[in-house]
């Protein structure tokens, strides 16, 4: 931990964002940034670890008539950018052709950051979402071909990941990988090998987040991932991608607050939904703290010294 928090500090500096994502309300304090899901909470896939109980709370938009006027009145309120989501078909993919006019004529009305959850892409694909102003792409990336068939329910490997983020490279779409630690029902399986194709691409920052038992699929009967090993993929990312900036995301297990302060140690750069005691660990350590309410993933610098 000591190696990779005094990497993280020489290569990104001794520094440190803390994140509120749109969807969430902390000690009080509501996100700025919130998504919007174009497939409504339909999903084909209906993964173990989701069956679109995800997009439920997503601002439905599933016409590009929808997405413009809900990324206008989003705006209005006071929002700082937009997750575009959605769910999947049985390749994997989003129904971005539909969308494609609202997201163009988003970024000429608004000045909202636009991120997405890019599903499997092709260079078409992809350079149709740069060319519209996407600001940012989103990817699950598993490392594991079994937990990608019988998780994800696809018929297919994971070789689609990767060349979907050659793809996004290509187009010059940055990318935020995120990492999903036990996600083969609890077990860490493909996570490291999923830090290793992260490290051979041009990547903005990595996500590193955890499974969320949700009620009503199956992963509500997998054991969590313990913190320990959560933070060893953390420290493999950071002495994989040493100036690359590391996240811990929010999507994790609620009431883990040794695994947030052990995060600090192992030295994130950014952190979604941070505890207490995690913030106290970064004073200690006399840290510059920066406080955001977007997404963890995001770039563009709308941080502050409190929330």
């Amino acid at each position: 931990m000591k190696q990779a928090r005094e990497t993280s500090w020489s290569n990104l500096g001794k520094k440190i964002t803390f994140f509120l994502p749109g969807m969430f309300v902390y000690n009080g304090i509501t996100g700025r940034y919130p998504a919007v899901s174009v497939t409504g909470d339909q999903c084909a896939l209906e993964c173990d670890h989701c069956r679109a109980k995800i997009l439920q709370p997503m601002v439905p938009a599933t016409e590009k008539d929808d997405l413009l006027k809900a990324c206008l009145t989003l705006e209005h309120k006071g929002n700082l950018g937009v997750l575009i989501s959605g769910g999947c078909d049985e390749q994997g993919r989003l129904p971005w052709d539909r969308v494609l006019p609202a997201i163009k004529e988003i970024k000429r009305q608004t000045g909202l950051y636009i991120s997405i959850h890019s599903g499997l892409v092709d260079e078409e694909t992809a350079l149709r979402l740069k060319e519209a102003g996407v600001d940012q792409a989103l990817i699950d990336v598993i490392g594991d071909e079994d937990t990608f068939r019988s998780v994800y329910h696809v018929d297919f490997g994971i070789d689609r990941i990767e060349s979907s983020m050659a793809a996004m490279q290509r187009a010059g779409l940055p990318m935020a990988p995120h990492v999903v630690c036990g996600l083969h029902r609890g077990e860490i399986r493909g996570e490291r090998r999923a830090i290793d194709i992260i490290s051979r691409f041009e990547v903005e920052q990595v996500v590193i987040v955890s499974l969320m038992k949700t009620p009503g699929t199956p992963s509500w009967d997998w054991p969590e991932p313990e913190d320990r090993d959560i933070v060893e993929i953390l420290l493999q990312a950071r002495l994989k991608m040493p100036r690359t900036r590391i996240s811990l995301g929010c999507a994790r297990a609620r009431g883990h607050d040794d695994l947030a302060v052990m995060a600090v140690d192992a030295g994130v750069n950014r952190m979604a939904l941070p505890s207490g005691e995690a913030v106290q660990r970064a004073l200690d350590y006399g840290m510059e703290i920066r406080y955001q309410k977007t997404c963890c993933s995001v770039s563009a610098d709308f941080s502050k010294t409190q929330w």
